[in-house]
């Protein structure tokens, strides 16, 4: 919190694009806007694990999104465990911290997607 206990927070999201590909969102906000971004993280329907920390990385909330359902729950307690160790997601922090941007997207960088099925090719 600020001076005078205003809110400056980094809200973060993994966002479920396809079953090999997540997206982390960021967006910093202030004051009451704040808590409208946190809100709409937590509550997009594709969000599978979402986060606020506050300009000093100090980590204040987070939980699993209504996307949880669309992945393994192995997969969602893996993120959890190494969302503020992934280098994508400390890359989107630090773009915000530093007020480069106020929103900022990357594609998630990370070893735990499941692996890809591919079907056998029935002409030959």
């Amino acid at each position: 919190m600020g001076l005078f206990g205003s809110k400056d927070w980094n809200v973060l999201a993994i966002i479920f694009e396809r079953k090999d590909l997540y997206r982390v969102n960021g967006q910093r906000a202030k004051g009451g806007n704040a808590t409208k971004v946190r809100d709409g993280a937590k509550h997009h329907a594709r969000t599978i694990y979402w986060a606020v920390f506050d300009q000093k990385r100090k980590f204040l909330e987070g939980e699993a999104g209504p996307g949880a359902n669309m992945v393994d729950p192995q997969i969602v307690a893996r993120l959890q465990k190494e969302f503020i160790t992934n280098m994508t997601v400390q890359m989107v922090l630090g773009l915000l911290e530093r007020g480069e941007m106020t929103m900022a997207a990357k594609p998630l960088g990370w070893t735990g997607y499941p692996k890809v099925e591919y079907a056998e090719d029935d002409e030959q």
